[in-house]
Order: C-alpha cells, then sequence, then structure tokens
C-alpha cells in the first residue's frame, strides 16, 4: 500500500521498523511518502519498510492472489514459482508450495495431489504464509475460484475444463484431474 511522510504505520509490538521509517512513543511512523512492504526476514515480527516507487519491489504478501507455474510434485506438496502478483509480473523469482491440505476446503484427507496438479500446470492460488530466503511461501487454492487455469494434455494441447475435478483434451479427448479453478474475469488478464 502506498504510505505518506509522517504516517503512523504500526506498533512495535507488530512490526520491527526497516529503511524509510522512524520510532516515536512505541509507534512505527513513515520517514518518506512510497510504498510499504513488509517481510519475514527470520525474525520473530515482520521487518516494515517504506520505499520509493523507483525502488519498489513488489512482492507476495498474505491475501494475495498470485499466478504461479508447477515446477514439481510428490504426495504431501506441489512446488511452484510465483510469476504474478494480480496482474503484475514479479521482477524476482519467488517459490512456493502448495501442501496436499490446502488444496481444497473439503475433504482435505481424499487429497491426491497428482490428482490435483502436473508439472507445467498455471495456477491461481492464494498466499497464507510468507516465505523467507531460506523457505517458500505456503498457498493455498482451497476456493472455487482458484486452482488449475491452463493446463496442457500428454498430445501437448491446452485441455478444457469439463468439471471442478477434470480436464480434457480437445485432440485425444483423454481426460485428466486436475484441481480446476473457476475463473473470475478480473484474473483472466492475468
Amino acid at each position: 500500500r502506498f504510505s505518506i511522510f509522517c504516517e503512523r504505520l504500526c506498533s512495535t509490538e507488530d512490526c520491527i521498523p526497516g529503511t524509510g521509517t522512524y520510532l516515536r512513543h512505541g509507534y512505527i511512523f513513515a520517514s518518506l511518502t512510497g510504498y510499504v512492504l513488509r517481510k519475514n526476514e527470520g525474525e520473530e515480527l515482520p521487518v516494515i519498510s517504506v520505499v520509493r516507487e523507483t525502488e519498489t519491489q513488489l512482492l507476495p504478501d498474505v491475501g494475495a492472489i498470485v499466478t504461479c507455474k508447477v515446477t514439481s510434485i510428490n504426495p504431501r506438496f506441489a512446488k511452484v514459482h510465483i510469476l504474478y502478483v494480480g496482474s503484475t509480473p514479479l521482477k524476482d523469482r519467488f517459490r512456493g508450495t502448495i501442501r496436499k491440505e490446502d488444496v481444497r476446503a473439503t475433504e482435505k484427507d481424499k487429497v491426491e495431489t497428482y490428482k490435483s496438479f502436473r508439472p507445467g500446470d498455471i495456477v491461481l492460488a492464494k498466499v497464507i504464509s510468507l516465505g523467507d530466503v531460506q523457505s517458500n511461501y505456503l498457498l493455498t487454492t482451497a476456493e472455487n475460484e482458484l486452482g488449475v487455469v491452463v493446463a496442457h494434455s500428454e498430445a501437448g494441447a491446452q485441455m478444457v475444463p469439463i468439471s471442478w475435478c477434470e480436464m480434457q483434451c480437445p485432440r485425444t479427448h483423454a481426460k485428466e484431474f486436475r484441481k480446476v479453478a473457476r475463473v473470475q474475469p478480473e484474473y483472466l488478464q492475468a
């Protein structure tokens, strides 16, 4: 979000002051006008900073809708690269993890990762926990609007969703399991 000079950002009980901020009476204030960044840097509390527009590096934040590409799967989770936050492409590469219990909202114990995602799939997900240099962002697809938006069949064709859990190859008519997103119009541009 955007902040103006001298704006009170948060309490020192909630954040650690970073660049572009100062402390006064137990609160952190913006020492310049710019964008507010919160980042967990291995500390118990997030570091809050304010940077000018030219210095801004968009970061995935908790609650953000992100577009990512599945890089690998195993029985417990899918690994992804986060490509966009909303419709804004990221300059740096951020890694994410979608655990099997975060794939869908119901029948979590019956989720099979390989029936939800495949490497190469493009997925809409929501950030549920911030990452840092050593760890990945934790993501969820446990909403109807989240899940696989683009997938290719073994024949190389872009598959078409036929239900919330299946996609079909238009060439071979073979069906494959996926956690399919019910895409909302505002996400189609991304």
